[in-house]
């Protein structure tokens, strides 16, 4: 019976060789794949990562927009504080002027003096954003225009009786005048307040039913920040 041989050397000694070689190049592939995945990482954080100046410039927003915010809650507790100061004046006048009356020059000098508080907070107002800077801007101009209504409440109380109902007609006019300034402005003021997180704030005068003032939107307070 002839003996059985296995394979001649040299060609275990290649097989040997292959499956080393074929371990080796495994084992670079792996480790350029890795190399390669660290880089592509590394790479693609160093692209998506913002330089200085942008990151920069979203400070600069952030810090923005909590000064504005907190600039829009200022603004409506100074406007709900104004309203009940100036909304029972500008009622007292319609009143007055619409019913024929002779004015009350001592009533005219406490309602003057009602108006000079209510402007004080405009005096030295912070500088905003834009749509903050229009709502108080909006504010401001009611306010003056109120004042304007009682400086002529004021005069018709030392005129003759016979000048007395034109003066009266136009210090009512601008009274509800001063009513529909307001009503923008609240109405801006209610926007930017939803804007910056603190939802629905009415601060309209009780006076709004003058022909063409604004009127709250009927949302609850607080609601759709």
């Amino acid at each position: 019976m002839a003996r059985r041989t296995g394979r001649p050397s040299y060609q275990l000694d290649t097989a040997d060789e292959r499956r080393r070689r074929t371990v080796r190049f495994a084992a670079v592939a792996g480790v350029i794949a890795l190399v390669t995945a660290l880089l592509g990482g590394l790479i693609g954080y160093q692209v998506g990562r913002p330089d200085a100046t942008e990151s920069a410039i979203a400070s600069i927003k952030q810090a923005e927009a909590k000064r504005d915010a907190q600039q829009i809650a200022e603004l409506i507790e100074t406007a709900r504080r104004l309203r009940d100061q100036i909304g029972p004046v500008l009622t007292a006048i319609k009143t007055e002027a619409t019913a024929g009356r002779a004015p009350d020059a001592a009533k005219a000098r406490q309602w003057q003096e009602t108006m000079r508080q209510a402007a004080e907070p405009f005096a030295d107002p912070p500088s905003g954003t834009t749509a903050t800077n229009v709502a108080r801007g909006g504010l401001r101009g009611a306010v003056q225009q109120a004042s304007l209504a009682v400086d002529a409440y004021a005069l018709a109380a030392g005129v003759p009786a016979a000048q007395r109902a034109a003066l009266l007609d136009v210090t009512a006019r601008q009274a509800a005048e001063a009513a529909t300034s307001w009503s923008v402005a609240a109405t801006q003021l209610d926007q930017i307040s939803i804007d910056a997180g603190h939802g629905h704030q009415h601060v309209f005068l009780d006076t709004d039913a003058h022909e063409g003032a604004l009127t709250p939107d009927g949302a609850a307070e607080g609601t759709g920040g």
